[in-house]
């Protein structure tokens, strides 16, 4: 029984492995969604996402170089210092260039890290001037959007589409929602976040935000897509036995289809019973 086992759990991992060698190009031709085998971030269809992309590559590199040094070094000990070599061990207590080197050495991988992380925390929490404001509102358990008076001063809920026949075609199980947010391509988009019961989490991997939606605060985030398209994200807090079925559906679309749609949903989503224009605050 433990031999026939054994057998499956081989057959599963070498199936495991070719299909993630022959499904690796399609995997990352996916965009705005998780994909079968896939083996690293989404593709980032914003300049910070990809800074960030490209500086998790750089670190990646840096740390393998790191420990490569490392296991030589390793190797070499063994090789030359071991008790076969050395039946009398060395008593040598202090070399002052090597403790220079491996203080020195250490800060400057440390700055080195710490410069280009800093820049991208600077430009992930300082936004530029926003040309489109959106207030994000998690409810247990779906998604709340307003948009602002000058963008046509409605709101509306997006929940998850819970019927399999009712998906579009280019929405996956669990992520399609039946009210989409839309922006327009190339815009700098604000959204406000908060919470109207326990913490939810606004999270969209393409765009690299992910921000805390907490009960009595606003909090903000910012994104500026330069691809048109459809991305998916989720709510990355636990917050109840809702949690797994709070998508985040995106629609980035040209500035024509989007002024189409402000027009269309300034229709459909008019309140009756509350004719005031929606004003959004500055997070704090």
């Amino acid at each position: 029984m433990r031999i026939e086992n054994a057998r499956r759990s081989v057959t599963a991992l070498s199936t495991a492995a070719v299909a993630l060698v022959l499904g690796i190009s399609e995997a990352w031709a996916a965009a705005g969604r998780p994909s079968p085998w896939e083996t690293g971030m989404q593709e980032m269809v914003t300049e910070l996402g990809q800074s960030v992309s490209s500086f998790h590559t750089y670190l990646v590199w840096l740390i393998t170089a790191i420990c490569l040094f490392v296991l030589a070094l390793l190797l070499v000990i063994v090789a030359r210092f071991n008790e076969k070599k050395n039946p009398v061990p060395s008593k040598t207590t202090h070399h002052t260039l090597l403790e220079v080197a491996w203080t020195i050495v250490p800060v400057l991988i440390l700055v080195a890290i710490a410069i280009p992380s800093f820049r991208l925390l600077r430009q992930q929490l300082v936004p530029p001037q926003a040309d489109v404001v959106i207030k994000a509102t998690g409810y247990s358990w779906y998604w709340g959007y307003e948009y602002p008076a000058d963008q046509g001063g409605f709101k509306f809920d997006s929940n998850m589409v819970t019927d399999q026949a009712a998906l579009k075609p280019d929405q996956p199980r669990l992520l399609g929602a039946d009210n989409a947010m839309v922006v327009p391509v190339g815009k700098v988009v604000r959204v406000q976040v908060t919470s109207a019961d326990v913490i939810h989490a606004f999270a969209l991997p393409s765009f690299y935000i992910k921000v805390d939606a907490i009960p009595g605060r606003l909090n903000e985030t910012w994104f500026k897509a330069e691809k048109e398209g459809v991305y998916y994200g989720q709510c990355s807090e636990l917050c109840g036995n809702g949690h797994p079925y709070m998508p985040i559906e995106i629609r980035v679309v040209s500035e024509q289809q989007y002024a189409a749609w402000l027009a269309e949903s300034k229709q459909k989503y008019a309140s009756t019973d509350d004719t005031a224009p929606i004003k959004f605050a500055n997070a704090q």
